[in-house]
């Protein structure tokens, strides 16, 4: 007959035995091992840079759902956020091992700025659940997948400031849940496809190389902040711009746009207006009083008389056209006032200003007004790259009113 103390011995054994093994199921099951192992290999892919050390509780002894940066939702992982998000922290070096794919519940990808290279896997578009994926300020190169358009869900997709060249693909376009696409700062060549999602909010596609025209209908009228600066862009954009009447923010600039400024959109609810350096001409003629804070329409081929709309702008850029007429006595008054900080209207064909001489412009106020067909009536400093002369040459005055 066996002993009960040894009975109790040997269940308390048991009993023990078993919570290790719960404990050890707990520390290296609780993951996927499709995930784990794709940890693993992210790992061995990527370094801390110097000062950096986000990897320090990368230890695969442990839980790697309690990882920096590692979040999860059972046995998977749903969320990565690769680097310190502290402003200023170091970042990561290394690259992308394909094993990023593998994530098949992965909803969010982030990586904070640093010194990551190579191309951007292909196999992100197999985390078909992916929302939200943001790269800024890397060193990413090579072209954009046209596989991750098979990622219907994605919300957010921002590749900003890095190095990736091509085209973007037209199957990013057709993503019908985007509300933000930030690909600025890129070296980005070809046309802007189409985008056909209707919550799309914010497109922003500066500092790269794109080219070509834009079709009437190829951006939604979701969009509240389009910034298109710094490319070869071409062709006439009135009738695009005249559906976008929930623009907040609009950046046209350097481009080679060309056609009419749409009067309808200097009533949009924009606080900044930036058209400048393209190849808009004829008349510009707002419909009512303009609300915007700074508009800048310099450097085009504008002409007409200058509308007395423009006057309630606080930083207005009229500068290098072809206006003509006089400058609206509206304008002095708001000048006078220090309503206007900004009035540039140099390099212009106007014939006269209705100011009296011994007037005291504000010193918060610039105004400029030389290389004209006028003697500029006062003396208020203009910004260097106006030149030296005061007044356009008689003969040139005499042919444009001709």
């Amino acid at each position: 007959m066996a002993n009960p103390r040894t009975k109790l011995n040997l269940s308390y054994i048991l009993f023990t035995v078993l919570l290790l093994q719960y404990a050890l199921f707990k520390v290296f099951a609780i993951l996927d091992p499709v995930d784990f192992l794709a940890l693993q290999a992210i790992r061995k892919s990527l370094d801390d840079m110097p000062g950096s050390n986000f990897f320090a509780s990368w230890d695969f002894t442990s839980d790697p759902c309690n990882f920096a940066g590692v979040y999860c939702d059972g046995d998977k992982v749903i969320a990565l956020n690769l680097g310190d998000p502290r402003a200023g922290s170091p970042g990561l070096t290394g690259r992308l091992d394909p094993a990023i794919g593998k994530l098949s519940s992965l909803a969010e990808l982030s990586i904070v700025p640093g010194r990551i290279i190579g191309t951007l896997p292909q196999s992100l578009s197999q985390s078909k659940n992916l929302r939200f994926l943001a790269m800024s300020r890397n060193f990413i190169s090579g072209e954009i997948p046209a596989t991750l358009g098979q990622l219907r869900g994605l919300k957010t997709l921002d590749l900003s400031y890095n190095q990736l060249t091509g085209p973007i693909p037209p199957s990013i376009g057709i993503i019908p849940e985007l509300s933000n696409v930030i690909l600025c700062h890129n070296k980005l060549s070809g046309s802007v496809p189409p985008f056909l999602s209707q919550i799309l909010t914010r497109l922003d596609l500066k500092h790269n190389d794109l080219s070509g025209s834009l079709a009437p209908n190829s951006l939604p009228p979701s969009l509240q902040y389009l910034s298109l600066s710094w490319n070869r862009l071409t062709g006439p954009v009135a009738l695009l711009l005249n559906r976008l009447d929930q623009l907040n923010y609009l950046d046209l600039s350097m481009n080679q746009f060309n056609g009419n400024i749409p009067g309808r959109i200097f009533a949009f609810p924009i606080t900044n207006l930036q058209l400048q350096r393209n190849m808009f001409y004829g008349p510009v003629q707002p419909a009512d009083q303009v609300k915007i804070t700074t508009v800048d329409l310099s450097y085009n081929r504008l002409s007409g008389q200058i509308s007395p709309m423009f006057s309630s702008v606080q930083n207005l850029y009229l500068n290098n056209n072809r206006f003509t007429g006089q400058v609206p006595g509206s304008f002095v008054d708001r000048l006078l006032e220090a309503s206007i900080q900004i009035l540039y209207l140099q390099h212009n064909y106007l014939t006269g200003i209705e100011i009296n001489p011994t007037a005291e412009i504000p010193v918060s106020s610039s105004l400029c007004l030389q290389y004209n067909c006028m003697v500029p009536p006062v003396q208020t400093p203009c910004p260097l790259k106006a030149g030296k002369q005061k007044t356009r040459p008689t003969a040139q005055c005499n042919e444009w009113r001709g």
